[in-house]
């Protein structure tokens, strides 16, 4: 029934639940203290978030069925998994987000903050969501955890926790529907064409809000050249490390809470113990008797690939490592398996350039700090293992997309696409037999669908805050996938699939259980599309012999955080073949016309926020690198 809503409809409930959030403020900063530790200035914007998605997602639910080219269905049934460390943000998001796609959402909160949980689903109860619509659940045991995560009748998991924790949800039922984001371990860069000032002041706040506890938090910073040697930056670090107000919530004046819990194992480990050539600049201290209230650490000479470069501890620790070049810089950033925020203080445009040419992370932060995504203004997500599923982002445009299922429809567009190697494969399409048919027609109305999704979507950087002071540009980066006909696609499926990837120029991998006919393989081989003829059996041996490393493409190109656009009718045996591995994306709703939808699987969406002032003067150094609208 609350799926057979529309998209207004919904949107009205949530517009509510909005309103109801932001009378509750002062109770959810209560519950977030008493709980989670959080100070009240870390708790205030948690609360706004959570209001900005109840708006936002009601927006996007609105814009689910003006989406041209396919129909939305959505699913019966979300479960939403959020973490301890933004208790009222993610979860609020999560839910808000089910209910927008016209899902039912179990609503079940992390056991260390139960409470919030409570509060939030109290309070969209009374905004009117309906009890049959939003269930909240407490799980007592593994068992009973296990039972519900693994059930067959979760249509899509929403998950915010450890990579481990979506490999062991994975290990529980290989095709769950999992989207989420995952771990990060997160660095910031700092040249010397920074401003020292302002570059301490962003380390600081990166590390250790929240305690270092956000998944976003900059645990490591890497100074280039000179910087390494500043004993300008190297005080002013130490006195603003040295300097913070540590205390419970309660303490008004707390600038750094508590850890959530008494640290144990890996994090009592980057709390006490050093790596080889490691020395502590400030040593964490252990305040009082609860076991939870330590004070900052700062420890240098981090070697690369040591334990501390490559390990997320979540909590108050920041290690400085340093490199000659910003170049050999950046490689110690991407070095990690994650890819979830990254930092660069720099106010020179060349360093930009190649920066953000190179660097392998989801949010891109330049000249502030690397954590506090805003929805919309930043929307949030990772790359490589820091994200699972679609990669679409949380609280972005696309977020509603991935938790609905989608129905062909007959696009409208009429645009014309302006890339060269679409229109010549295009034209061989109709030259072929597959011209002839209705076939072509269908191919041709997704050509046009793909085009107006890049003029009008995808095909430039977005800025829809403008906020003169602050660039926040959301860009798409195209991205090599592996396209799998299994023997039942039709040749037309794949072909469509396959000229939205030329339309997104991105590196395509074709695998089919049925050749396509000759005049078309051909054009498709040249315009560089890898292309091979394999059995549904023998690319289910192909997959099961890589599920334990990285999966490659067909040529051998290893592809990292792989993505898999499958056609098809047997998509369980894809996961299954793969060992249920969450790093790798496979995308298997039927295809559509809609290049909204189609386009997506070839493209990366990364967040963009640059500082664009000095001290209130414009400073309009990024925009010869990157672009906006």
């Amino acid at each position: 029934a609350w799926g057979k809503l529309s998209g207004h409809e919904r949107a009205e409930i949530l517009r509510k639940v909005g309103k109801a959030i932001a009378l509750r403020r002062g109770d959810l900063l209560e519950v977030m203290a008493a709980e989670a530790g959080k100070t009240l200035e870390q708790g205030d914007t948690e609360v706004s978030e959570a209001i900005d998605f109840a708006y936002y997602y009601a927006m996007l639910a609105e814009d689910l069925e003006k989406i041209d080219g396919a129909k939305p269905k959505s699913v019966d049934l979300t479960l939403v998994v959020p973490p301890w460390n933004f208790p009222t943000a993610i979860p609020a998001g999560g839910v808000l987000a089910g209910l927008a796609a016209g899902s039912a959402v179990i609503f079940k909160p992390a056991t260390i903050t139960a409470r919030t949980g409570a509060l939030i689903a109290e309070i969209m109860w009374d905004a009117g969501v309906p009890k049959e619509v939003l269930k909240l659940v407490k799980v007592v045991d593994r068992a009973a955890g296990k039972l519900l995560i693994s059930h067959p009748e979760v249509d899509r998991l929403i998950l915010t926790g450890g990579y481990e924790t979506a490999e062991l949800f994975r290990s529980w039922r290989d095709d769950l529907p999992l989207f989420g984001e995952t771990s990060g371990k997160n660095s910031i860069i700092v040249t010397p064409n920074a401003d020292i000032d302002l570059a301490v002041k962003d380390v600081v706040y990166s590390a250790f809000g929240h305690a270092g506890q956000k998944c976003s938090a900059g645990s490591t910073v890497i100074l280039v050249g000179s910087v390494a040697q500043s004993e300008r930056f190297r005080r002013q670090l130490l006195d603003s490390v040295s300097s913070l107000h540590v205390a419970h919530p309660q303490d008004i004046e707390s600038e750094m809470g508590p850890v959530v819990q008494k640290p144990e194992e890996k994090l009592l480990r980057g709390l006490t113990t050093l790596g080889p050539g490691e020395r502590w600049l400030v040593q964490p201290k252990e305040l009082d008797e609860t076991g939870r209230l330590w004070s900052p650490g700062v420890r240098e000479g981090v070697k690369p690939g040591s334990e501390y470069h490559m390990t997320e501890y979540f909590g108050p620790i920041l290690g400085i490592m340093t490199a000659d070049t910003l170049e050999e810089a950046i490689e110690l950033q991407n070095a990690p398996d994650y890819g979830l925020t990254a930092g660069l203080h720099s106010l020179d445009a060349d360093e930009l350039e190649l920066w953000l040419s190179k660097v392998q992370a989801g949010n891109l932060y330049v000249n502030r700090a690397i954590t506090g995504a805003i929805v919309q203004r930043q929307p949030f997500g990772g790359w490589k293992k820091s994200t699972v599923g679609s990669g679409t982002k949380a609280g972005g445009p696309s977020y509603l997309i991935a938790l609905s299922d989608w129905e062909p429809a007959q696009a409208t567009a009429t645009a014309v696409t302006q890339s060269v190697t679409v229109r010549e494969t295009l034209a061989t399409i109709e030259n072929s037999e597959l011209g002839k048919r209705e076939d072509f027609a269908f191919i041709k109305r997704g050509v046009s669908s793909d085009a107006h999704a890049w003029d009008t979507e995808f095909g430039f950087g977005h800025d829809p805050s403008k906020l003169g002071v602050e660039r926040n540009i959301l860009r798409y980066v195209p991205t090599q996938v592996l396209v799998r006909a299994d023997e039942s696609a039709s040749a037309a499926e794949t072909l469509r699939v396959v000229l939205a990837g030329l339309a997104a120029n991105a590196p395509v991998a074709l695998s089919v259980g049925k050749d396509l006919p000759v005049d078309v393989r051909g054009v498709l081989e040249n315009k560089g599309i890898k292309y091979e003829v394999k059995s549904d059996a023998q690319f289910r041996e192909y997959l099961a012999s890589n599920a334990k490393t990285p999966v490659r493409a067909l040529a051998g190109t290893p592809l990292e955080g792989t993505r898999i656009r499958y056609i098809g009718n047997d998509e369980k045996s894809i996961y299954s073949a793969l060992g249920g591995r969450p790093d790798v994306a496979v995308y298997f709703a039927p295809v559509t016309e809609a290049g909204r939808i189609e386009m997506l699987p070839f493209l990366r969406e990364q967040a963009v926020s640059i500082t664009a002032h000095r001290f209130g003067n414009p400073n309009r150094f990024s925009e010869r690198v990157i672009s906006s609208r």
